[in-house]
């Protein structure tokens, strides 16, 4: 099906604002997705344009937005009350829009680490998060980990890795920040990268998301 343009309004630490996304909501969705693109990328990067519509195949509602500085045509993202602003925009959005099903975050990279900072500040209530190559600390830095905030998410929360991301790198780091958690787990992606990319097999990244569709979707629907 063909994604519908919307615009999404947030009250931004400027001011009160809108970003463009893009809607897509199957006959008889179970759940609502929302998904954010990560730092380096927008919402119609093939990563999340094939991982939107393999979830969308599968039954799901899924809302892609941009953050602020996206829509502002900036390359570097700004202050983290801009992006956390906007999740709680995009939340609102889809209870204005009698979205189906429980709600549930998700995000690439940076996108879904701003996503657990808006849940952590009770700026989000998602049923779920759902991280897709969380950035726990920039590579080669394990001394800086983003991970203190990580035990006032109170919904669960999915970490999907590659086991080659070097911003996960030592996998202890993680196993640590998870056990802090209230309700958090891991999934692996073996061989991969921070783009979830496997050393030796060729694929284009909207089928590198798509198949990490069926990895949501479980977590989404045990909710």
């Amino acid at each position: 099906m063909t994604a519908e343009p919307v615009r999404i309004p947030v009250e931004s630490p400027g001011g009160a604002s809108s970003v463009s996304g893009l809607w897509e909501a199957p006959d008889g969705a179970s759940a609502t997705i929302a998904l954010a693109h990560g730092a380096g990328a927008g919402m119609t990067h093939p990563f999340l344009e094939g991982l939107a519509a393999a979830l969308v195949e599968d039954g799901f509602a899924v809302l892609r937005f941009v953050f602020p500085y996206v829509e502002a045509g900036r390359r570097m993202p700004g202050p983290a009350a801009a992006a956390t602003s906007t999740w709680a925009g995009v939340q609102a959005w889809c209870a204005a829009a009698s979205a189906p099903g429980v709600f549930v975050a998700a995000g690439k990279s940076y996108g879904g680490r701003m996503a657990s900072v808006a849940a952590s500040e009770g700026l989000l209530s998602p049923a779920g998060l759902v991280y897709l190559g969380y950035p726990l600390h920039p590579p080669g830095r394990p001394d800086k980990p983003r991970v203190e905030h990580l035990p006032q998410v109170e919904p669960p929360q999915l970490f999907v890795e590659g086991e080659n991301d070097p911003f996960v790198d030592p996998h202890a780091q993680l196993a640590e920040a998870i056990a802090s958690c209230v309700d958090a787990r891991v999934h692996w992606i073996a061989g991969a990268n921070h783009a979830f990319e496997v050393k030796g097999v060729r694929r284009p990244a909207d089928e590198i998301g798509a198949g990490l569709a069926p990895v949501v979707a479980e977590f989404v629907r045990a909710l």
